[in-house]
């Protein structure tokens, strides 16, 4: 267990799917009920969650008294997105912070542990993407330190829908020694 600023961070582990689903079907229900077309409840089951943890990395968070606040996926790829590229970034997904839980700042201590865990493996840069009709995440990355460096315009989602995506990365340089 990591703890960071009264929040303890650790990989969540199979039995954790279902709180995983759990706080991917509220959040989605926070960005619908605020008009935000992102995430659909229902889209992502245990077995997606499952799936991560055995391809890369899932990160769980937890207030001090042990209430899950929030979630990240951290890929080492992300070829639907980025292409193929080389082994020099870490991929952030799904980041999920339980509102009414969560304390002030939540969301971003969950993107700079992934930036952490990224950095620790040598990789120098931390990428995302958000969907292009987002304005309000973009600007929310963008104020967390990444840049814009592309744009997909027909992404692919495994259910068919074609959408666009602003890609988004941070260089880590200042975080490899951390």
């Amino acid at each position: 267990m990591i703890i960071d600023d009264e929040i303890l961070f650790r990989p969540a582990v199979e039995k954790d799917a279902g709180t995983l689903v759990q706080l991917y079907d509220q959040a989605a229900r926070w960005m619908r009920k605020h008009g935000i077309d992102q995430w659909k409840p229902g889209d992502k089951d245990a077995a997606h969650f499952r799936s991560k943890m055995r391809e890369g990395e899932v990160w769980l968070a937890a207030d001090a008294d042990g209430r899950v606040c929030g979630a990240y996926e951290l890929w080492w790829s992300d070829e639907d997105a980025w292409g193929v590229q080389p082994p020099v970034a870490g991929y952030v997904h799904r980041l999920m912070v339980a509102r009414e839980v969560a304390p002030a700042g939540a969301g971003r201590r969950l993107l700079e542990h992934a930036e952490r865990r990224t950095a620790r493996t040598g990789r120098e840069r931390a990428r995302l993407d958000c969907v292009s009709t987002n304005p309000r995440l973009l600007a929310y990355y963008r104020g967390a330190g990444y840049r814009v460096v592309g744009e997909l315009p027909n992404k692919q989602g495994k259910d068919g829908r074609t959408y666009g995506v602003i890609l988004l990365e941070k260089r880590l340089d200042r975080l490899s020694a951390v």
